[in-house]
């Protein structure tokens, strides 16, 4: 599942926003309420592919359905992606807590 997140420190945070779905209650939000064990993974490609990499981030995830830290995570989104700005993320946050860092390149 492709989503857009923010870093700060060793925490990442992705939010639910308000472009359409099918329910409002998401199966990631509710795989990570019943399993917080997760595994991120980002990538990188060009068709040179000495150029290819990758990161995978394991760590515990939290659901922050309101409080101040959703309320920062917010923000750290919106400094990063425009649409977030005009239109803030309605929906809960999920904030990643990583304890494994891996990566590799080309």
């Amino acid at each position: 599942m492709p989503i857009v997140f923010a870093l700060a420190g060793d925490t990442l945070y992705s939010a639910v926003d308000r472009k359409r779905k099918r329910s409002r209650t998401l199966r990631r939000i509710e795989n990570a309420r019943a399993r917080p064990g997760v595994t991120i993974l980002v990538d990188h490609y060009e068709d040179d592919w000495s150029r290819l990499w990758w990161i995978r981030l394991r760590g515990r995830a939290r659901v922050l359905d309101e409080g101040d830290e959703r309320d920062r995570a917010l923000g750290l989104l919106a400094e990063k992606y425009e649409q977030y700005r005009t239109e803030p993320p309605d929906g809960p946050v999920l904030a990643v807590d990583v304890d494994e860092v891996r990566e590799w390149r080309a």
